[in-house]
């Protein structure tokens, strides 16, 4: 139903009593006729000023509305934040212009905070300002308007994805000083995008830029950079070193491209090193002609025992000399199998190289065997042949044996070692030996006349490559030897464990002997002569107290004699011009050597 509605033709009293009605409500009602208009405009100018007198600061101003043109029902009352002007409105008080001038200071401060605030619709500051005052009467009663800060009348804003999870804004505006008061929050975070090196794009782009591709830098003030002394003659010298660089590289290219050398592969591929000289130069001063081929004239010619030579007698050449323990290396020797370790090796082994023959018999490489055929196997291996004549092919079999048992034996007597080679072997390992080091070592004997004593002590060192000497005096003996380590231990188990010293030898002669001689009378007269040659009373010595003792052993640099040899010396001045300058020391501490229970 339409709010205009057509003018009443009846009487003004109907009218006029509707009209002051609406009035009295506040409400705008359907044009009326030009008499009752303004005898209710003039009502209300009335009322206005009698409200304004009573308490200026609840004035409620009231529109002033126009009589010729009417206004539409739809239109929003227009509402002012102050009186309607008019010739006879009074002049407002100063408190209500000190409280106008607060309300206008908080709604800019309200607006100020709404624009600190993100989360705060804008929309807010133009209901501020649309809103009514506070003061007036919207109705009584059921009839009394809603407070203007309880509507929401801002359309809804749409929202987008990000917009739809941010916190929900209050439908109200706070108290005006806890809005005022509030901190302002914190700003959105920045979304940060990660940039992946996309390899068609343009690398004149910089990523903390986000200007067009191309867009100039913003420039900054440079401040002075003043140069630090020496800075440009530094470059200078630089500069110097790589013209001349440049000019080396210039003369070398030169001299390669003389020489042929030049081409695809660079210049520096192309230079090859210079050849060796002539003549090294620690060994110029020796050669006249400074060069190698002056050897050929001698060494007479060359600069040796001159007066320009280098060579003087105040220059030593030592000798080098292998370090000690070079010596004393022991050679790793390989790990002792059991006996059925062996045999299970040697049967492996003999499997493999029958495997290997047969493999190259198939190949075709070597010939195939002859079959071996024996008594046992004759039937077996030649049966056709044996049925025919059995006695030719058993004469056969046997020659075939008996040759095969000498292949063999010729074999084996050729993998045998003459004497030659056996001895030679033996001296081999005892000369590996005595690279080791050389030992020594005295030993004292108190009684040494038995001449099976003898024999074995000088025998026994010479087969193991021993050197030294023995001294027979008539109060002891000392035998002094030098040799491998491992022959001088075999030779210290010979002197104190295996000779019995307290036990004679038996005496020559006592056997009996068959001799093929058909003369008694001579065969008597020299075993006779034989059994009494040499016999003294002094070689009867008893052998009862007879013992060795060992008195030292210990390394050598080397052998002081050549060989093994026995010497009588009645003397000690004798003894001591026998062993010589180095080893006469020997025999004092031999002499006043003591043993352990003596001492005690």
């Amino acid at each position: 139903m339409s709010d205009k509605k057509r003018a009443f033709d009846g009487n003004g009293e109907t009218s006029s009593s509707k009209k002051l009605k609406s009035s009295a409500n506040g409400t705008s009602a359907a044009p009326a006729p030009a008499g009752a208009a303004l005898i209710a405009q003039k009502r209300a100018e009335i009322a206005a000023k009698l409200a304004a007198m009573k308490n200026p600061a609840l004035a409620a101003p009231v529109p002033v509305k126009p009589i010729a043109a009417p206004v539409p029902a739809k239109a929003p009352p227009v509402v002012s934040n102050g009186p309607t002007p008019a010739s006879n409105s009074p002049v407002p008080s100063a408190d209500a212009i000190n409280k106008r001038i607060k309300r206008l200071v908080a709604d800019a401060h309200t607006q100020l905070a709404f624009k600190d605030n993100p989360y705060m619709s804008l929309s807010q500051t133009s209901k501020s300002k649309a809103r009514p005052t506070e003061g007036s009467p919207q109705g009584a009663g059921l009839k009394m308007a809603a407070h203007p800060l309880l509507l929401d009348t801002t359309p809804a804003a749409p929202q987008s994805k990000k917009d739809r999870y941010k916190p929900m804004q209050p439908k109200f505006a706070s108290i005006k000083a806890n809005v005022r008061n509030a901190p302002t929050p914190p700003p959105a975070p920045v979304p940060v995008v990660v940039e992946t090196a996309n390899p068609y794009a343009s690398s004149s782009t910089s990523k903390d830029t986000t200007l067009f591709e191309g867009a100039p830098r913003e420039r900054t003030n440079r401040n002075f950079r003043f140069n630090p002394k020496g800075k440009y003659v530094a470059l200078a010298n630089q500069m110097r070193s790589e013209q001349q660089l440049e000019n080396l590289k210039q003369r070398i290219a030169e001299s390669a491209r003389k020489a042929g050398l030049d081409g695809d592969m660079g210049i520096e591929r192309g230079i090859k090193r210079a050849p060796p000289p002539e003549a090294e130069w620690w060994d110029l001063p020796l050669l006249p002609n400074r060069k190698y081929g002056d050897v050929d004239l001698g060494i007479g010619n060359l600069n040796i025992r001159t007066e320009n030579s280098p060579i003087t007698l105040y220059i030593q050449h030592p000798i080098p000399i292998p370090a000690p323990g070079d010596k004393n290396s022991i050679a790793l020797k390989p790990m002792m199998l059991t006996k059925k370790e062996r045999k299970k090796m040697r049967r492996l082994k003999r499997a493999s190289e029958l495997q290997d023959k047969r493999d190259r018999q198939a190949m075709g490489l070597i010939p195939a065997d002859p079959p071996k055929v024996r008594l046992s196997n004759m039937m077996k291996v030649l049966t056709s042949d044996a049925v025919q004549d059995p006695t030719r092919v058993e004469a056969r079999i046997r020659r075939e044996v008996a040759m095969r048992k000498h292949v063999h034996d010729k074999l084996n007597s050729e993998r045998k070692l003459t004497d030659e080679q056996r001895r030679e072997k033996v001296e081999t390992k005892k000369a590996e030996e005595d690279k080791r080091g050389i030992h020594g070592a005295i030993f004292k004997v108190k009684i040494l006349s038995d001449p099976a004593h003898r024999f074995k002590v000088r025998k026994n060192a010479e087969q193991m490559n021993m050197t030294g000497l023995c001294i027979l005096h008539r109060n002891f003996s000392m035998v002094y030897v030098e040799g491998a380590a491992k022959y001088i231990k075999s030779y210290k188990r010979l002197m104190m464990h295996r000779i019995a010293w307290t036990e004679a030898s038996r005496p020559r002669g006592g056997e009996e002997v068959v001799l093929q001689d058909p003369d008694p009378e001579a065969a008597d007269g020299e075993d006779a002569a034989a059994s009494g040659k040499g016999k003294t009373d002094e070689e009867v010595v008893s052998l009862e107290d007879n013992k060795c003792w060992l008195v030292w052993e210990g390394l050598l640099r080397e052998r002081a004699f050549r060989d093994f040899k026995a010497r009588h010396c009645p003397t000690d001045s004798a003894v001591k011009e026998l062993l010589g300058e180095k080893l006469r020391g020997y025999w004092d501490q031999a002499k006043n050597w003591k043993e352990e229970e003596d001492l005690l």
